[in-house]
């Protein structure tokens, strides 16, 4: 049987953490950034998790074991 081949956007988007969580970034941060607040565009620029719900998904692309 082949390899699964990992999802090369997949890839770009998520870091894997050294605990085995994966890291991704917010969204709304790329333009119309003027009528964003200062406190708004600093939250967004920081990394979080991938939630619970959407870890079995992403994990699957990543073509990582369970």
């Amino acid at each position: 049987m082949p390899k699964m081949k990992t999802n090369s956007s997949a890839k770009k988007r998520f870091k894997l953490t050294a605990t085995g969580k994966i890291k991704r970034k917010h969204a709304y941060k790329r333009h119309i950034l003027t009528k964003k607040s200062n406190d708004q565009k600093r939250r967004l620029g920081h990394s979080a998790l991938v939630s619970d719900a959407d870890m079995g998904l992403v994990k699957r692309m990543l073509v990582i074991g369970k």
